[in-house]
């Protein structure tokens, strides 16, 4: 889905297009979040710096990407 497309469907007023929208735009977050996520780590960020950064805890952003 193109980001003009998503951003037409996120203002539909039919509630089953925008929410598909919303899982859309959840989705593509979190593989946004990952990259960064690993090209910090490539660099020698913490997981303190990373949390810092998403404003989390290390621990939480440890649990969720440190594999």
């Amino acid at each position: 889905m193109e980001t003009g497309d998503l951003s037409a469907r996120l203002r539909s007023h039919d509630p089953s297009v925008g929410l598909r929208a919303v899982g859309a735009l959840h989705r593509l977050a979190e593989q946004v979040e990952a990259a960064a996520v690993a090209r910090a780590r490539e660099q020698g960020w913490s997981w303190e710096q990373i949390g810092d950064a998403l404003g989390v805890s290390r621990q939480s952003v440890h649990a969720k990407h440190g594999k």
